[in-house]
């Protein structure tokens, strides 16, 4: 919101949710209907029956920009501004559809009030000529003095103010105005649209093609990335007055004063107005940061989910991505999560045309650069005894690659650690031994992060799931502290056991009992397991995955994680299933790792130590979370 809000800040149908594009629903089955029983072309009305697919188009077309836009800007390279961006921002954009709202519900009613609106042929050369001539003339001059008036101290609080509110652009901060506000813009815009419809020079490939034009120039100039090559304005110098460039108006959003234009600089250079940077800027920009200063030093390589997790991603829906996975916004209402089903089955396909891993996300923490890769492909992939060689090739190329890069710690997320997969990452350091980059599984954090878990006052636990590396080192930690691990799994119970020093196995117990207040549960625990507990039971998970909660009156608390410094930079996605600002303890082990400059590989049967991992943890910064506090709080962890 604006600092202030004015008069129509908020939009008329802010209260419906995406229940909203049910206004347009009447009008488009209206319009659809007329045109397919029209008598003759004479009769059909293509300017309305268009208003729908160009309002899906241009849903499309901003989704697309928006994830070039985050690809680019965590590759850093052509990066304009190099700060933060935080779930304030996200949530403050969340509305960037209202606008393609209101412009489709204006169309339908200018086409049903103007009997000169109807009947409109496709194209018109005549509507290009009109519309390019008011673009230029009028509506740049306008704007510039509209936008200028809006900067005034007294419209600034109460309007615009909500616009600058992102320092950090992205290319739907274009369209993040206030209710009144946009309906002057769009006014505005209607100047051309409007005259060709007075001068019969209408056309609907013409009024289409206009709102797509200020679609990509609204884009193009929020970004943040440099695209626009220099060769242009070198072959045709006068261009620098007609197109304007990102790093132009970026200028805008941290100066404030300066490069009010629209699309088109010329006034700015009239009017004295214009930055004395932007030259500057621009060619720094596309030049490039130095890569040295802009290589990672830790990469967390993590994997896809569930197919709807495509669009979880940073690069994906920025709502969805900003509550955790299956949590809030479109996920949690069946309309949207089968709408996502649906949109994910469609990009599920494209991903294995990926030979590698791409660049999710870019962090900072002090001094340090921090980026996620994702293995694109999904936990079906690595569950597939067919499929599993293939993703380990995956995950050796990542390795590589990050050594490339000069990273200085590489963590393996979720099921990249598997040790069929790879003995914990063991693999890649025994086929590399003179591996820089230290490959980090994060078993310590993560048993540390349980432990922390536990109720205190605990004198015994169950421990349920496989003989793995996390269950060995929670166990042998949790004997050490005489603490009686019970188990009802033969299997679990010998192969523990075995690897247990003798006078630690004595706190191990073969019990046929569920009566444990504490479960410590990994992967496979199924919901008859979970009837067995007695009611008020604490279901504490050291797995990856969390488990199916089947009680209402038990304690289910999150798989091991953290809350990440305050510090921590641009940082705007959940975690999987994790809430906001909250970190998988295998994720901030690499991290911790490699602010220590521990010089020593924690993969296969090399361990960091829990206690070690869990003061450096809390020294840097990182502070415990658990999801039952996190409930009484509120949910979001930050209390």
């Amino acid at each position: 919101m604006a600092s202030k809000p004015g008069p129509l800040t908020r939009w008329p149908w802010h209260d419906l949710g995406n229940y909203k594009y049910a206004l347009v629903a009447p009008w488009a089955a209206y319009s659809t209907y007329r045109f397919v029983t029209a008598s003759s072309d004479e009769e059909r009305d293509l300017l309305s029956f268009m208003v729908l697919p160009t309002l899906l188009l241009r849903l499309l077309y901003s989704q697309l920009w928006i994830t070039i836009s985050r690809h680019q800007t965590a590759r850093s390279k052509h990066k304009i501004v190099n700060k933060s961006l935080d779930f304030d921002q996200v949530d403050r954009e969340r509305n960037w559809d209202d606008q393609i709202i209101l412009t489709a519900l204006l169309f339908y009613v200018v086409n049903a009030t103007l009997p000169q609106a109807q009947g409109l042929p496709w194209w018109n050369s005549k509507g290009l000529v009109v519309t390019v001539l008011l673009h230029v003339g009028p509506v740049e001059f306008i704007y510039y003095w509209l936008h200028r008036a809006l900067h005034h101290h007294w419209l600034y609080a109460r309007y615009h103010s909500h616009h600058h509110a992102s320092i950090v652009t992205e290319p739907i901060t274009s369209v993040i105005h206030p209710f009144a506000e946009e309906v002057v813009y769009f006014i505005l815009f209607a100047i051309p649209l409007l005259s060709t419809v007075a001068t019969g020079t209408a056309s609907v490939a013409m009024a289409n093609s206009y709102l797509l034009h200020i679609d990509f120039m609204n884009y193009l100039g929020h970004c943040n990335f440099e695209l626009v090559p220099k060769c242009l304005f070198d072959v045709f110098p006068p261009l620098k007055y007609l197109l304007y460039t990102p790093s132009f108006h970026s200028l805008h959003h941290t100066q404030f004063r300066t490069n009010y234009s629209l699309f088109m600089p010329m006034y700015d250079y009239i009017y004295g107005t214009m930055d004395k940077s932007s030259d500057d800027l621009y060619e720094r920009t596309l030049q490039g940061r130095d890569q040295v200063a802009a290589r990672p030093d830790v990469v967390h390589l993590t994997h896809l989910t569930a197919p709807e997790s495509v669009f979880h991603l940073r690069l994906g829906f920025a709502s969805v991505a900003s509550t955790p996975l299956g949590v809030g916004g479109a996920t949690s209402a069946s309309a949207g999560r089968l709408a996502l089903r649906a949109a994910s089955l469609l990009a599920s396909p494209l991903l294995s045309l990926f030979a590698s891993t791409f660049r999710s996300e870019a962090n900072r923490l002090d001094k340090l650069n921090i980026e996620t890769w994702v293995i694109p492909r999904f936990t079906s992939h690595y569950t597939s005894k067919s499929d599993g060689y293939a993703v380990s090739r995956l995950i050796e190329k990542a390795v590589s690659d990050a050594e490339a890069s000069g990273a200085r710690v590489l963590t393996l997320g979720l099921l990249n650690q598997g040790y069929e997969l790879n003995r914990n990452g063991e693999l890649y350091v025994i086929r590399k031994p003179s591996l820089k980059t230290k490959i980090v599984d994060g078993t310590s954090l993560a048993v540390a992060a349980v432990l922390h878990m536990i109720p205190q006052g605990t004198n015994d636990v169950l421990l349920l799931g496989t003989a793995n590396k996390i269950s060995f080192v929670l166990t042998l930690t949790l004997c050490k502290r005489e603490i009686q691990v019970r188990m009802v799994n033969k299997e679990l119970y010998e192969c523990l056991k075995q690897q247990l020093q003798p006078e630690m196995r004595k706190h191990l117990v073969l019990s046929c009992s569920y009566s444990s207040k504490v479960w410590l549960v990994g992967d496979g625990l199924t919901e008859e397991e979970q009837m067995k507990a007695q009611e008020g039971a604490h279901f504490v998970p050291y797995s990856q995955f969390p488990p199916n909660k089947a009680r209402k009156d038990c304690i289910y608390h999150c798989t091991p994680a953290l809350l990440v410094p305050q510090s921590f930079e641009n940082l705007h996605v959940c975690e999987n299933w994790l809430p906001r600002r909250v970190m998988s303890a295998w994720r901030a082990a690499g991290i911790v790792h490699a602010m220590e400059r521990w010089d020593a590989h924690e993969c296969g049967g090399r361990v960091t130590g829990v206690h070690k991992a869990w003061t450096a943890a809390l020294a840097r910064g990182f502070r415990p979370y658990d999801h039952h506090q996190a409930t009484t709080h509120g949910g979001r962890g930050e209390h």
